[in-house]
């Protein structure tokens, strides 16, 4: 609806700027308008305009989740009693939202040009704000600002650089002998070794759980009143919640949720009527990607006219009397409503009516209430 306000004042300014002595119209207009595609040449002092189309700009909100098994996953059952546990890593995506723009930008295949013997004027600062002059450097139009920006690493928040325990190694004494020859007889001298031996996962593992089971039972104390030491703040309650997420993690795996944004853009076209124009493919796997991709399910979208506009008959120039007024027509553009839905596959997630502009008709409107009055 937005889109429409906007260009209803390309209109509006024109009545508004341009000059006029009274609020009568002449008997004889000296304005002409022509499409720009058919004029050889313009003269000094002519207006050009555009009609509006309209663009949708999609913007689709997912939900990655990540889940990564801890190290001591294979003895949560047995150590804690826990038995849903992350046990493999994996890699989810859905999508959460799904919102779309409607915006109005100049046709470049709907240019006209109005010209007038007599003099008139008009803000072109005005009309130029509305897209309504022709700039002298229409490329300038075509940019694209798209903002990158690169998640976090995931790695870094799900990798585990604790393991819960006091230790890690243990020393390993053993009796090693020595053998020394004395008068011509050997003996053996025994000495004292002692190896470093890397603990378990399994012995990692049940200090851990007992590390978890002191944390809970220390804050049990400190809930109830039992405790000797009392904090006096809950700094020390939320760092025992803490530490006890993170052995507990250890055990039963670490999430990770992130939020993106994807934007795609759509220009609507008639020849896209009744059809599911692809916009975009979505994988749970992997995420979405380009409607040209091979992964996941493709997601459509449908424009259905509602046809509102067809009974609107387009004025041709009145074939009068030799000095019976004639006006020339301003071309302008009435959008019409039309039903647009967005499925994935066969769900339905998006559903609406909405204004399109090159749905609508072109009529015209008699120069002489907006030039020379």
């Amino acid at each position: 609806m937005k889109a429409v306000s906007t260009f209803s004042i390309i209109i509006v300014s024109l009545f508004i700027f341009v000059s006029g002595a009274s609020g009568q119209k002449n008997k004889k207009s000296n304005a002409t308008v022509n499409a720009l595609s058919g004029t050889e040449a313009i003269s000094d002092g002519s207006i050009i305009y555009a009609l509006p189309r309209t663009v949708f700009t999609v913007y689709v909100g997912v939900e990655r989740t990540i889940e990564k098994p801890g190290p001591y996953a294979a003895f949560a059952g047995d150590l804690l009693g826990l038995s849903k546990v992350i046990k493999a890593e994996t890699e989810s995506w859905s999508i959460e939202s799904l919102r779309v723009k409607a915006t109005g930008e100049v046709d470049p295949s709907e240019y006209y040009v109005i010209e007038s013997t007599s003099q008139f004027s008009a803000s072109v600062l005005a009309l130029k704000r509305e897209g309504l002059v022709l700039d002298l450097n229409p490329e300038g139009l075509n940019f694209d600002m798209t903002s990158l920006v690169k998640p976090e690493n995931e790695k870094g928040r799900l990798s585990i650089t604790d393991l819960g325990s006091d230790e890690y190694f243990f020393l390993q004494t053993d009796t090693a002998y020595r053998r020394l020859t004395v008068d011509s007889t050997f003996v053996r001298i025994p000495y004292i070794v002692e190896k470093k031996k890397r603990l378990t996962t399994e012995e990692l593992a049940e200090k851990a759980a007992k590390k978890l089971m002191e944390l809970r039972e220390g804050k049990h104390l400190i809930l109830t009143g039992e405790a000797t030491v009392f904090p006096q703040s809950d700094a020390a309650i939320n760092e025992i919640n803490r530490m006890e997420k993170e052995y507990t993690e250890l055990f039963t795996g670490k999430t990770l949720k992130e939020t993106r944004t994807f934007t795609y853009h759509l220009i609507p076209d008639k020849a896209m009527v009744g059809k599911q124009v692809s916009l975009f493919r979505f994988s749970e796997a992997t995420g979405p990607h380009s409607a040209n991709g091979k992964d996941g399910n493709t997601v459509t979208i449908e424009l259905i006219p509602e046809q509102k506009t067809r009974e609107l008959n387009l004025v041709t120039r009145k074939q009068s009397e030799k000095d019976a007024p004639v006006f020339d027509k301003l071309f302008y553009r009435v959008p019409d409503v039309v039903n647009m839905k967005i499925n994935l596959g066969d769900e339905l997630l998006y559903n609406s009516r909405v204004l399109i502009y090159q749905f609508g008709e072109i009529v015209q409107l008699p120069s002489n209430y907006i030039i020379g009055r």
